[in-house]
């Protein structure tokens, strides 16, 4: 699956060579060649190849967490039986106010 971008890789990497070599070449002009020439698209190209395992891998996440929260959802319905936390055990007001609210100011007169 990958022997396509190493093949260009080695590609690339030949035609930095060269253009490192050449009596009118440069070094800078081997690395820019390599970097834009060899080292993007492959990434690219990689990238874009990974995209169907990356979906795979996404939908067999959300279906273990779909199935868990079922499971969580039938286990919670067979321990309904169970006490529960009586209401506002808390003991903290039902509705606090908000911090940062804008108190109403009459107009002077």
């Amino acid at each position: 699956m990958y022997i396509v971008p190493i093949a260009w890789l080695y590609v690339a990497l030949m035609m930095a060579v060269a253009e490192a070599t050449n009596a009118n070449g440069t070094l800078l002009g081997a690395i820019i060649t390599f970097l834009l020439y060899g080292v993007l698209p492959v990434a690219l190209v990689v990238y874009l190849m990974g995209t169907s395992s990356r979906k795979r891998a996404r939908q067999a996440r959300e279906a273990a967490a779909n199935r868990s929260v079922q499971e969580a959802d039938n286990n919670l319905a067979q321990d309904s039986s169970a006490p529960s936390d009586p209401p506002n055990a808390g003991g903290h007001a039902p509705a606090a106010a908000e911090h940062g609210v804008v108190a109403p100011v009459r107009e002077k007169t």
